[in-house]
């Protein structure tokens, strides 16, 4: 293998990070990428409002507010494919407590994020489920 080849969870944070770069909230942006058992690239999602809603005036001048009507990366990233189907997601930020529970119910055996999420309870739920769950921090973006 040459040295200068990306590694899987590399090749698959990469592809988050350019997701994450559609993402119309201003304040987070996330991105996510899912990979097949054979590492073939099933999709890629970014965190932002339900496909075709336009906001109105003012929408993203209060995150507090307009929070709860974001779909996150995560969700938006299984809507592209059926349980057993993906083996590894890769997201820019620790999936949140329901978005870890809706990628185990998924069957996702590998997750791989970039930031961490603090108020997460992912790891531990990773544990119960025997999900790899790993930072990776080091990929490139150019």
């Amino acid at each position: 293998m040459s040295a200068s080849r990306l590694s899987i969870p590399q090749y698959a944070m990469a592809l988050a990070h350019v997701a994450s770069l559609r993402s119309e909230d201003p304040y987070r942006k996330v991105g996510a990428a899912a990979l097949d058992f054979d590492n073939r690239v099933i999709g890629t999602a970014y965190n932002g409002l339900a496909p075709g809603y336009n906001p109105p005036p003012g929408f993203w001048d209060d995150r507090d507010k307009r929070q709860k009507f974001m779909l996150h990366a995560e969700v938006n990233l299984c809507s592209l494919f059926r349980r057993g189907e993906a083996k590894i997601v890769a997201t820019t930020t620790m999936p949140c407590t329901a978005c870890m529970q809706t990628l185990c119910a998924y069957g996702i055996k590998e997750i791989y994020y970039r930031e961490i999420y603090h108020v997460s309870d992912a790891p531990e739920i990773a544990a119960l489920y025997q999900v790899k769950l790993e930072q990776v921090s080091e990929f490139p973006i150019c």
